[in-house]
C-alpha cells in the first residue's frame, strides 16, 4: 500500500496562472474584462469555432442553449442516462422534457440507434454527451437531425481537445458546451464556454448571459466607452470573470501537454488491466478520433466479487487511492426515477454501467509510479474479494 493518499484529481496550476491572477487583482479588472475577451478568442482559435461565449459554468451554457431553442411544454430533448445531472436538469429548466436513450455497453456513449427509437413528433433536439472525453458518433446524429429537423446540442463538458474524424469538438455544425471545473482537462476554477457556428445562437446566449444587456458590461467602463445601455430581454448573471480567464489563458496553452500525459496514463491502465477478468476497461470507438481522456472509467464486475461498487471504492480508499463516481445513471436518482417513469429494464446498458462504474485517478501531475500504485491497489481489492 502506498504511504500517502492519491486523490482522484488535482488541478495542474503553474506559476504562469498564479502570476496572471495576481496581475488581474492589481489591474482592477477582476470581473468580466479584457482577459475574458482574450480567452474567448484563444478558445475559438483552438477549437475552430467562429463564435464562442464565455460563461460562469457549463451548466449555465446548457441552460442558455436550451432557452435559445425556445422549447414549449411537451417538447422533448433526447440525451444519455449516463451523465451528470446538469445535462438533464437544464433540459427541464429550459422548459423541455428529457428523454433518455440507452448507451453503448463498451464506449458508454449514447447509442445512436436507440436515439432514433426515441424520436417522436414532440422531439426538438438531440443532446449527446462525449463521455469521458471520447467523441460520440456525430455523423449519424447529424443525419438524424437533418431527417427530423432537430437541433444538436453537444454536452462537451468532458471534451475539450477531443477530435472526431479530424475535427475538434466545438467546430462542428452544432452548439457545443464546455466545462472548466477543477477536475476537467483545463480549469478556470469554475467556468464554461459555448462554441458554435450559428451567429444567432451566439448572440442570443451572449445577451442572456448578462441580464439581456445590449452592450458588453466591461466596455462601458473603458475610457472610450459609455455608461448607457439597454435591456433587450430578461437575462441572467452567467458571465465569466477575468480572474477565471486569467487561469484559462495559460491552461489552454498547456492543454496539449495535459492530454498527452492523460493519454500515457490511460494507456498504462489499459495494458495493466488487460488480463484482469473482473474489470472492463473503456473501449475505443471504431471511427477516427482523439480521446481527450478526461476520465478513466472501468466497470467492476461485481457479479464476480463478494462486494459491490461502493464497497470496492471504500476499500481502495483504505489502500490510499482516491476514486470518483461518473456517473450514477440519471434515472437512478430519486427525482428523475419518480418523474421520468423509466420502466425497469428499459435502459439495460446504462443500468449495468451505473452499478459498476468508478473513476480511477487520472491527472497530469500523476506519475507512472502513482499509476502503478493504483493498479496494485485495484488488483489487491479484487484478489481479496473474489467469489
Amino acid at each position: 500500500m502506498r504511504a500517502t493518499f492519491l486523490p482522484f484529481s488535482i488541478p495542474t496550476i503553474g506559476e504562469e496562472e498564479i502570476d496572471e491572477v495576481v496581475d488581474s487583482l492589481r489591474s482592477g479588472w477582476i470581473t468580466t474584462g479584457p482577459k475574458v475577451k482574450r480567452f474567448e478568442e484563444s478558445f475559438k482559435g483552438y477549437v475552430g469555432a467562429p463564435f464562442a461565449v464565455p460563461l460562469s459554468s457549463a451548466t449555465a451554457g446548457l441552460h442558455l442553449a436550451m432557452l435559445a431553442l425556445q422549447l414549449k411544454p411537451g417538447d422533448e430533448v433526447i440525451t444519455t442516462p449516463l451523465t451528470f445531472a446538469a445535462t438533464v436538469s437544464m433540459i427541464v429548466q429550459g422548459g423541455g422534457t428529457p428523454v433518455l436513450a440507452d448507451i453503448e455497453p463498451g464506449t458508454l456513449n449514447i447509442d445512436v440507434r436507440q436515439m432514433r427509437k426515441k424520436i417522436t413528433p414532440r422531439t426538438r433536439a438531440l443532446l449527446p454527451v462525449h463521455f469521458a472525453g471520447q467523441p460520440c458518433d456525430m455523423d449519424p446524429i447529424f443525419e438524424l437531425a437533418r431527417e427530423f429537423n432537430l437541433a444538436v446540442i453537444e454536452d462537451a463538458a468532458h471534451a475539450i481537445g477531443t477530435e472526431y474524424k479530424g475535427a475538434r469538438i466545438g467546430s462542428l455544425d452544432s452548439v457545443s458546451v464546455f466545462s472548466f471545473h477543477p477536475i476537467k482537462n483545463i480549469t478556470t476554477g469554475e467556468g464554461g464556454m459555448v462554441a458554435t457556428r450559428d451567429e444567432r445562437i451566439a448572440e442570443e446566449i451572449s445577451l442572456m448571459k448578462f441580464h439581456g444587456m445590449n452592450r458588453e458590461a466591461w466596455k462601458r467602463y473603458e475610457a472610450s466607452g459609455t455608461p448607457n445601455y439597454d435591456i433587450v430581454m430578461p437575462g441572467f448573471k452567467y458571465n465569466m470573470m477575468d480572474l477565471q480567464a486569467a487561469l484559462g489563458l495559460h491552461q489552454l496553452d498547456k492543454l496539449e501537454s495535459f492530454i498527452e500525459m492523460r493519454t500515457l496514463l490511460a494507456q498504462f491502465y489499459n495494458e495493466a488491466f488487460y488480463d484482469v477478468p473482473e474489470l472492463l476497461s473503456p473501449e475505443p470507438v471504431p471511427y477516427q478520433h482523439r480521446h481527450a481522456w478526461h476520465l478513466y472509467t472501468p466497470l467492476i464486475k461485481i457479479e464476480e466479487l463478494s462486494i459491490n461498487r461502493d464497497e470496492f471504492m471504500a476499500q481502495l480508499k483504505l489502500e490510499n487511492i482516491g476514486t470518483g463516481l461518473h456517473f450514477k445513471a440519471i434515472h437512478h436518482h430519486p427525482y428523475y426515477r419518480d418523474t421520468l417513469g423509466i420502466a425497469p429494464g428499459e435502459l439495460p446498458n446504462a443500468d449495468y454501467a451505473s452499478e459498476r462504474i468508478l473513476s480511477l485517478p487520472l491527472f497530469p501531475l500523476m506519475t507512472l509510479e502513482d499509476a502503478r500504485d493504483v493498479v496494485e491497489a485495484v488488483k489487491n481489492v479484487i484478489a481479496r474479494n473474489r467469489r
